[in-house]
């Protein structure tokens, strides 16, 4: 930990550079609540919803911590994207054990973020773990095997919520352990900076320069997740999973949670169940190519207008992608969601 605090940090780096702790905390802080939801938690067919219920009602200040996990998730992977989004401004994929490490990290976090939203036991939660992991079935001969698997049977049930509540709990000691990986070669390659070049004799001491400042987002940080836990906790949250899951009635319109949303809208942009997979799975998967393709001597954008400019047109396209997700599926939605979603994979040819 001291060795941590005082490893050599670029003086120019900015409030940016903050998430990466900020996501620490968050990674903490979900472990923590977790751990307390699963002492009052039941991974049963007909009990899991109403343990909720129970939590939320019944138990001291469950209500809380059941708001702060939820709530938590949430900006959990807004912090994550804010972090990915600034390593893409200032080309940290030049570092590239630490950008494969951070994009398996994300990997990570969303199945876990699959997998907990699944245990309320909501009708969201229901449909949504029917068709994600029938997704699965489109992997040649092994894939209809690994979706009964999974299920526990021939459909969602019982084993199926069981078996999600023990991959919940287990993946994020890999997430902790991947942690340390990131931050290890984080160690070996040193920080990035906003100018892009490296900075060997303009470094400074971690532990002096950069802690406080640390501490001010955190506060920041800290203050906004109350904020939005008591005054706006149903603020992330779809209606539909505060009904029971009945397998016997279908929601209007099936959809996973807001950060999966831009995926969700390129899986849906393509008619072809297998053509939809492999665009999912490449809309995340097309990081770990960046850099690959990258070759500039100068490792930032803020030179380039450009590629500034394509960045911002970028986070714009992901934006509205999350918000064609949670549209129906009829026009202009679909056509929108096709010609964004090229646009989205078009960013990284041209980047």
């Amino acid at each position: 930990m001291n060795s941590f605090l005082k490893l050599p940090t670029p003086s120019n780096i900015n409030y940016m550079w903050n998430f990466g702790s900020l996501l620490g905390l968050c990674l903490f802080l979900q472990i923590l609540t977790g751990f307390f939801l699963t002492m009052f938690y039941k991974a049963d067919l007909n009990f899991s919803f109403f343990m909720v219920v129970h939590i939320m009602n019944n138990v001291s200040s469950g209500w809380l911590i059941r708001f702060l996990h939820a709530s938590g998730a949430s900006m959990f992977f807004i912090m994550c994207f804010i972090h990915l989004g600034k390593g893409m401004m200032n080309n940290s994929y030049y570092f590239w054990k630490v950008w494969f490490s951070g994009t398996i990290l994300l990997i990570f976090l969303m199945m876990e973020a699959f997998l907990g939203y699944v245990l309320p036991w909501g009708q969201m939660s229901f449909w949504g773990a029917t068709v994600i992991t029938n997704l699965i079935s489109v992997i040649p001969y092994f894939g209809p095997l690994i979706v009964e698997w999974l299920w526990g049977g021939f459909n969602v049930g019982e084993p199926t919520i069981m078996r999600f509540f023990s991959f919940h709990f287990l993946i994020p000691f890999l997430i902790v352990v991947m942690v340390m990986l990131h931050l290890m070669f984080l160690h070996e390659s040193g920080s990035s900076n906003p100018l892009g070049v490296t900075l060997n004799i303009d470094k400074v001491s971690f532990k002096k320069f950069f802690v406080i400042k640390d501490l001010l987002t955190v506060i920041f940080f800290l203050l906004i997740l109350v904020f939005i836990s008591l005054k706006c906790p149903f603020f992330f949250m779809d209606p539909e999973n505060f009904i029971l899951a009945n397998p016997m009635s279908t929601p209007i319109h099936i959809q996973p949670e807001w950060y999966f949303l831009f995926a969700y809208t390129i899986l849906r942009s393509v008619p072809n169940k297998l053509g939809g997979v492999v665009l999912l799975l490449m809309s995340i998967l097309i990081l770990f190519i960046l850099p690959i393709l990258q070759k500039e001597k100068i490792k930032s954008m803020k030179f380039n207008y450009f590629k500034k400019n394509l960045f911002f047109f970028h986070i714009g396209t992901f934006i509205l992608l999350t918000w064609l997700g949670m549209k129906s599926v009829e026009l202009p939605f679909t056509l929108l969601s096709k010609v964004y979603s090229i646009l989205y994979f078009m960013f990284y040819i041209l980047y």
